[in-house]
Protein backbone atom coordinates (compact mmCIF):
# COMPACT_ATOMS: atom_id res chain seq x y z
CA UNK A 1 0.00 0.00 0.00
CA UNK A 2 1.46 3.44 -0.88
CA UNK A 3 0.90 6.84 1.09
CA UNK A 4 2.15 9.90 0.36
CA UNK A 5 4.92 11.41 3.10
CA UNK A 6 6.11 15.11 3.53
CA UNK A 7 9.46 15.73 4.87
CA UNK A 8 9.47 19.59 5.68
CA UNK A 9 12.63 22.12 5.65
CA UNK A 10 12.83 24.82 8.06
CA UNK A 11 15.03 27.98 9.19
CA UNK A 12 14.06 27.99 13.08
CA UNK A 13 15.13 31.28 15.23
CA UNK A 14 14.06 31.71 18.84
CA UNK A 15 10.71 32.92 18.36
CA UNK A 16 8.41 30.36 19.61
CA UNK A 17 5.10 32.06 18.14
CA UNK A 18 6.65 32.68 14.82
CA UNK A 19 8.43 28.66 14.24
CA UNK A 20 4.58 27.51 14.89
CA UNK A 21 3.05 30.07 12.77
CA UNK A 22 5.75 28.81 10.07
CA UNK A 23 5.32 25.40 10.89
CA UNK A 24 1.52 25.40 10.83
CA UNK A 25 1.69 26.74 7.75
CA UNK A 26 3.74 24.41 6.12
CA UNK A 27 1.90 21.87 7.40
CA UNK A 28 -1.45 22.92 5.98
CA UNK A 29 0.37 23.12 2.69
CA UNK A 30 1.77 19.30 2.84
CA UNK A 31 -1.83 18.30 3.71
CA UNK A 32 -3.42 20.05 0.45
CA UNK A 33 -1.08 18.65 -1.37
CA UNK A 34 -2.55 15.07 -0.46
CA UNK A 35 0.24 13.91 2.39
CA UNK A 36 -1.24 11.65 4.57
CA UNK A 37 2.09 12.00 6.97
CA UNK A 38 3.87 15.23 7.43
CA UNK A 39 7.60 15.39 9.20
CA UNK A 40 8.98 18.51 10.52
CA UNK A 41 13.09 19.02 11.46
CA UNK A 42 14.85 19.03 14.71
CA UNK A 43 14.29 21.82 17.09
CA UNK A 44 11.43 23.44 15.22
CA UNK A 45 9.61 25.31 17.78
CA UNK A 46 13.28 27.24 19.08
CA UNK A 47 16.68 27.21 17.81
CA UNK A 48 18.74 29.73 19.66
CA UNK A 49 21.63 30.28 22.72
CA UNK A 50 21.59 27.89 25.49
CA UNK A 51 19.06 30.22 27.39
CA UNK A 52 16.62 30.40 24.88
CA UNK A 53 16.29 26.73 24.40
CA UNK A 54 16.17 26.02 28.11
CA UNK A 55 13.60 28.64 28.54
CA UNK A 56 11.43 26.88 25.76
CA UNK A 57 11.18 23.32 27.51
CA UNK A 58 7.39 22.62 28.17
CA UNK A 59 5.64 19.92 28.95
CA UNK A 60 5.64 16.93 26.90
CA UNK A 61 1.51 17.66 26.81
CA UNK A 62 2.52 21.40 26.59
CA UNK A 63 1.76 24.25 24.38
CA UNK A 64 3.55 22.58 21.40
CA UNK A 65 1.96 19.52 21.68
CA UNK A 66 -1.19 20.60 21.97
CA UNK A 67 -0.56 22.51 18.09
CA UNK A 68 0.78 19.12 16.73
CA UNK A 69 -2.40 17.45 18.37
CA UNK A 70 -5.15 20.10 16.46
CA UNK A 71 -3.22 20.15 13.11
CA UNK A 72 -3.60 16.14 12.32
CA UNK A 73 -6.88 16.56 13.65
CA UNK A 74 -7.41 19.69 11.04
CA UNK A 75 -6.39 17.52 8.34
CA UNK A 76 -7.02 14.57 9.24
CA UNK A 77 -3.38 13.11 9.01
CA UNK A 78 -0.25 12.00 10.81
CA UNK A 79 2.04 14.19 12.42
CA UNK A 80 5.70 13.83 13.15
CA UNK A 81 6.68 16.68 15.35
CA UNK A 82 10.29 16.50 14.18
CA UNK A 83 11.73 17.44 17.93
CA UNK A 84 11.18 19.89 20.67
CA UNK A 85 12.67 20.71 24.03
CA UNK A 86 10.69 18.62 26.43
CA UNK A 87 11.12 19.35 31.00
CA UNK A 88 13.07 16.76 32.79
CA UNK A 89 12.08 16.61 36.18
CA UNK A 90 13.87 17.95 38.94
CA UNK A 91 16.29 19.62 36.10
CA UNK A 92 17.30 22.51 34.34
CA UNK A 93 17.68 20.30 30.85
CA UNK A 94 15.42 19.15 28.44
CA UNK A 95 14.43 15.88 26.47
CA UNK A 96 15.03 16.15 22.92
CA UNK A 97 11.54 14.37 21.77
CA UNK A 98 10.28 13.54 19.02
CA UNK A 99 6.05 13.82 19.16
CA UNK A 100 4.17 11.32 16.78
CA UNK A 101 0.33 12.34 16.31
CA UNK A 102 -2.37 10.08 14.41
CA UNK A 103 -5.14 11.29 12.70
CA UNK A 104 -7.77 11.92 15.60
CA UNK A 105 -5.07 13.64 17.63
CA UNK A 106 -3.81 11.05 20.00
CA UNK A 107 -0.31 10.73 20.92
CA UNK A 108 1.12 7.38 19.49
CA UNK A 109 5.08 7.42 19.88
CA UNK A 110 7.15 9.40 21.91
CA UNK A 111 11.06 9.12 21.22
CA UNK A 112 13.64 11.47 23.16
CA UNK A 113 17.23 11.83 21.43
CA UNK A 114 19.55 8.94 22.27
CA UNK A 115 23.05 9.85 20.99
CA UNK A 116 23.68 14.02 22.34
CA UNK A 117 26.05 15.80 19.82
CA UNK A 118 29.15 16.32 21.83
CA UNK A 119 31.90 17.48 19.26
CA UNK A 120 34.71 19.26 19.04
CA UNK A 121 36.10 19.77 15.25
CA UNK A 122 38.49 22.55 16.44
CA UNK A 123 38.07 25.69 14.52
CA UNK A 124 34.68 24.51 12.69
CA UNK A 125 31.99 23.26 14.91
CA UNK A 126 31.78 22.78 18.87
CA UNK A 127 28.88 21.44 20.93
CA UNK A 128 28.19 20.01 24.21
CA UNK A 129 24.65 18.74 24.10
CA UNK A 130 24.91 17.04 26.80
CA UNK A 131 25.06 20.22 29.13
CA UNK A 132 21.73 20.87 28.53
CA UNK A 133 19.82 17.85 27.30
CA UNK A 134 19.34 14.15 28.52
CA UNK A 135 20.17 11.20 26.43
CA UNK A 136 16.94 9.12 25.82
CA UNK A 137 17.01 5.41 26.96
CA UNK A 138 14.94 3.82 24.53
CA UNK A 139 14.47 3.13 20.73
CA UNK A 140 10.87 3.56 19.12
CA UNK A 141 8.91 2.49 16.79
CA UNK A 142 5.01 2.72 16.31
CA UNK A 143 2.34 1.02 13.64
CA UNK A 144 0.21 2.52 11.65
CA UNK A 145 -2.34 1.41 8.42
CA UNK A 146 0.72 2.26 6.78
CA UNK A 147 3.09 0.38 8.24
CA UNK A 148 5.48 0.32 10.73
CA UNK A 149 8.16 3.05 11.55
CA UNK A 150 11.35 4.15 13.63
CA UNK A 151 12.38 7.26 15.30
CA UNK A 152 15.65 8.99 15.59
CA UNK A 153 16.99 12.27 15.94
CA UNK A 154 20.41 14.11 13.63
CA UNK A 155 23.29 12.55 15.34
CA UNK A 156 22.21 9.60 15.88
CA UNK A 157 22.55 8.92 11.79
CA UNK A 158 26.04 8.25 13.01
CA UNK A 159 25.26 4.98 15.23
CA UNK A 160 24.49 2.70 12.53
CA UNK A 161 23.64 -0.03 15.59
CA UNK A 162 20.54 1.70 16.16
CA UNK A 163 19.10 2.04 12.31
CA UNK A 164 19.68 -1.99 12.32
CA UNK A 165 18.27 -2.62 15.23
CA UNK A 166 14.92 -0.56 14.25
CA UNK A 167 14.81 -2.41 11.05
CA UNK A 168 15.42 -5.66 12.44
CA UNK A 169 12.28 -4.55 14.99
CA UNK A 170 9.94 -3.87 11.78
CA UNK A 171 10.54 -0.92 10.77
CA UNK A 172 9.90 -0.21 6.90
CA UNK A 173 10.55 3.67 6.81
CA UNK A 174 12.86 5.71 9.76
CA UNK A 175 12.40 9.41 10.45
CA UNK A 176 15.59 11.20 10.74
CA UNK A 177 14.70 15.10 11.58
CA UNK A 178 18.20 17.20 11.87
CA UNK A 179 19.44 20.15 12.31
CA UNK A 180 22.65 19.14 10.82
CA UNK A 181 25.96 21.83 11.21
CA UNK A 182 27.06 23.31 8.14
CA UNK A 183 30.59 21.99 8.40
CA UNK A 184 29.88 18.78 8.53
CA UNK A 185 26.73 17.99 6.40
CA UNK A 186 28.09 19.61 3.38
CA UNK A 187 30.43 16.02 3.89
CA UNK A 188 28.26 13.90 5.31
CA UNK A 189 24.79 13.93 5.76
CA UNK A 190 23.84 12.72 2.28
CA UNK A 191 26.50 9.84 2.47
CA UNK A 192 25.21 8.93 6.01
CA UNK A 193 21.53 8.79 4.99
CA UNK A 194 22.23 6.86 1.83
CA UNK A 195 24.22 4.16 3.73
CA UNK A 196 21.80 4.26 6.39
CA UNK A 197 18.84 3.07 3.72
CA UNK A 198 21.24 0.95 1.53
CA UNK A 199 22.50 -1.02 4.25
CA UNK A 200 18.84 -1.52 5.99
CA UNK A 201 16.50 -1.48 2.54
CA UNK A 202 14.41 0.88 4.25
CA UNK A 203 12.86 4.47 3.35
CA UNK A 204 14.79 7.67 5.10
CA UNK A 205 12.50 10.51 5.81
CA UNK A 206 14.72 13.34 6.79
CA UNK A 207 13.51 16.76 7.31
CA UNK A 208 16.23 19.84 7.81
CA UNK A 209 16.89 22.96 9.25
CA UNK A 210 18.95 25.53 6.82
CA UNK A 211 20.63 28.46 7.15
CA UNK A 212 21.27 30.47 10.42
CA UNK A 213 20.21 30.94 13.67
CA UNK A 214 21.10 32.90 16.83
CA UNK A 215 24.21 32.77 18.55
CA UNK A 216 25.75 32.50 14.44
CA UNK A 217 25.48 29.10 13.93
CA UNK A 218 24.18 27.37 10.54
CA UNK A 219 22.30 24.57 9.14
CA UNK A 220 22.94 22.63 6.40
CA UNK A 221 19.64 21.88 5.07
CA UNK A 222 18.91 19.54 2.14
CA UNK A 223 16.21 17.86 3.60
CA UNK A 224 15.26 14.74 1.65
CA UNK A 225 13.95 11.22 1.31
CA UNK A 226 15.42 8.80 -0.03
CA UNK A 227 14.14 4.80 -0.65
CA UNK A 228 15.01 1.75 -0.20
CA UNK A 229 17.84 1.34 -2.69
CA UNK A 230 19.58 4.65 -1.66
CA UNK A 231 18.48 6.72 -4.46
CA UNK A 232 17.47 10.23 -2.87
CA UNK A 233 13.82 10.37 -4.45
CA UNK A 234 13.22 13.76 -2.92
CA UNK A 235 15.22 17.18 -2.04
CA UNK A 236 14.98 20.47 -0.58
CA UNK A 237 16.30 23.43 -1.94
CA UNK A 238 17.65 26.36 -0.10
CA UNK A 239 14.53 27.80 0.97
CA UNK A 240 11.69 26.86 3.91
CA UNK A 241 9.72 24.05 1.72
CA UNK A 242 8.03 20.81 1.54
CA UNK A 243 9.46 17.74 -0.47
CA UNK A 244 7.29 14.68 -1.23
CA UNK A 245 7.34 11.15 -1.68
CA UNK A 246 5.09 8.18 -2.89
CA UNK A 247 6.22 5.30 -0.70
CA UNK A 248 6.03 2.20 -2.22
CA UNK A 249 6.32 -1.04 -0.29
CA UNK A 250 5.93 -3.24 -3.38
CA UNK A 251 9.14 -1.84 -4.74
CA UNK A 252 10.62 -2.13 -1.18
CA UNK A 253 10.37 -6.12 -1.13
CA UNK A 254 11.75 -6.19 -5.17
CA UNK A 255 14.92 -4.67 -3.31
CA UNK A 256 15.30 -6.89 -0.45
CA UNK A 257 14.62 -9.57 -2.64
CA UNK A 258 16.65 -9.08 -5.28
CA UNK A 259 19.49 -7.98 -2.88
CA UNK A 260 18.78 -10.18 0.29
CA UNK A 261 21.20 -8.53 2.49
CA UNK A 262 19.26 -8.73 5.77
CA UNK A 263 18.32 -12.42 5.29
CA UNK A 264 22.19 -13.11 4.61
CA UNK A 265 23.35 -11.46 7.60
CA UNK A 266 25.23 -13.67 10.19
CA UNK A 267 24.46 -12.51 13.52
CA UNK A 268 26.08 -15.83 15.47
CA UNK A 269 29.83 -14.66 14.48
CA UNK A 270 29.74 -11.34 14.99
CA UNK A 271 29.37 -11.51 18.40
CA UNK A 272 32.93 -13.65 18.31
Amino acid sequence: MGFRIAAVQMNTQDDKNENLRKAGALIDEAAHAGANLVALPEMFNVLGPNEVVRAAREPADGPTAEFLRSKAREHAIYVHGGSIPVMVDDSDKAWNTTLVFDPQGELIARYNKIHLFDIDVTGHVADNESSRFEAGKKMVTFETEHGQFGLTICYDIRFPELYRALTLAGARVIFQPAAFTLYTGKDHWEALIRARAIENQVYMVCPAQFGSHPPNKQCFGNAMIVDPWGTVIARAPERECIVFADIDYAQQDRIRDQVPSLRNRRPQVYAG
